[in-house]
């Protein structure tokens, strides 16, 4: 019963190969129940999460900036000085159906609907008024729809425990790609790629996990997982959001990503299961002719308190704060001050 009261707290604590359009978005937190343990028990669960985070303070590399000061710096890859972004709000509902043998072997199929609206300032032209004002390219956008699907297997008969296991899944490129946005100065703009509600590409998902109890302190869990997604197969930028930002045929790649976790569970409570994690996200930047290969990627470090709570044998519900305690992004990027997250997990 205990191995499988910790399979239950460890569902909250893995990050995420999902929606990284970029580091400062800071997603490194999942619910992918198989990898924490729950082979044990062999069935079908539903996991139904949202996410919040709103990218609103601007940085450069480890350092808070103002919108002036970001105006008036240059970026090295386009000779130009940096855009000036304004927010990006993101809200996340990520859908995940998982089913495991009980012995050996499970797979996870995990579906997000994205929400998300951005502003940006543009580039700022010698003359013009410093940001807030509208720049060169200044538009805001409101990008809805599904995002790109998961499907990740695992293998966890290495041990009689069943305490360690392998991942090893793909993103498929089910997102859409033809979002639009709003120019100030009036007309439509292609909205970046890393802000499009699907990447365009494939990739490639593998991971290891460990999880188990503290020697001598019998109501204490920890655990410790690492995953690697990188992009194998990549599609043309659509010819319909071709601009001055995109060339006729560009491409975009997403940076490779590594995901690393550790984090302790205290499980003494009947139905109240606490816990702790260290999220690290680090994220190579975008690549492609299409891409920002200045201000995408960097290394982020959350600490996240979270909580969970059976509601019955079949049904939990969830909730998790993610808290920035590192943040270096390439460039010049929004970052959250935190993310909240929050689900139900039903077993059936």
């Amino acid at each position: 019963m205990k191995l499988k009261k910790i399979g239950i707290a460890m569902a909250l604590l893995l990050p995420t190969a999902g929606v990284m359009a970029c580091a400062s978005c800071g997603c490194s937190l999942n619910t992918d129940i198989g990898t924490q343990g729950m082979g044990m028990t062999g069935g079908w669960t539903l996991d139904v999460r949202y996410d919040t985070l709103n990218q609103n303070k601007l940085r450069y590399g480890t350092k808070g900036i103002s919108q002036a000061q970001a105006a008036n710096t240059p970026n090295p890859k386009t000779g130009q000085n940096a855009e000036v972004e304004g927010y990006t709000q993101n809200n996340y509902l990520t859908a995940s159906l998982d089913y495991n043998d009980g012995e050996s072997w499970g797979v996870t199929g995990v579906l997000p609907y994205i929400m998300r609206n951005h502003s940006t300032f543009g580039t700022y032209v010698e003359g013009d008024p410093l940001p807030p004002a509208s720049g060169d390219g200044a538009y805001s956008s409101k990008t809805t729809g599904i995002g790109d699907m998961k499907i990740i297997g695992r293998y966890f008969g290495f041990a009689e425990q069943k305490d360690w296991g392998l991942q090893f899944g793909v993103k498929l490129p089910t997102g859409a790609r033809n979002q639009t946005g709003a120019l100030t100065a009036g007309g439509a703009v292609a909205v970046d790629p890393g802000l499009q509600a699907g990447t365009g590409s494939t990739d490639l998902i593998a991971g290891i996990y460990k999880f188990g109890f503290m020697n001598g302190l019998e109501n204490w869990g920890y655990f410790a997982q690492a995953q690697y997604q990188t992009a194998v197969m990549v599609q043309s930028v659509p010819g319909s959001l071709v601009s001055a930002a995109y060339s006729a045929g560009g491409t975009y790649r997403p940076g490779n990503a590594v995901n690393v976790n550790l984090g302790v569970n205290y499980q003494g409570f009947e139905k109240w299961v606490p816990t702790l994690q260290l999220n690290v996200l680090n994220k190579t930047v975008d690549s492609g002719t299409a891409a920002d290969t200045w201000a995408t990627g960097g290394t982020l470090a959350y600490l996240t308190p979270g909580i969970l709570y059976r509601l019955t044998e079949q049904t939990q519900v969830y909730a998790n704060v993610q808290l920035p305690v590192y943040q270096n992004v390439n460039g010049i990027q929004l970052t959250p001050s935190y993310i909240a997250s929050m689900g139900v997990r039903v077993f059936f």
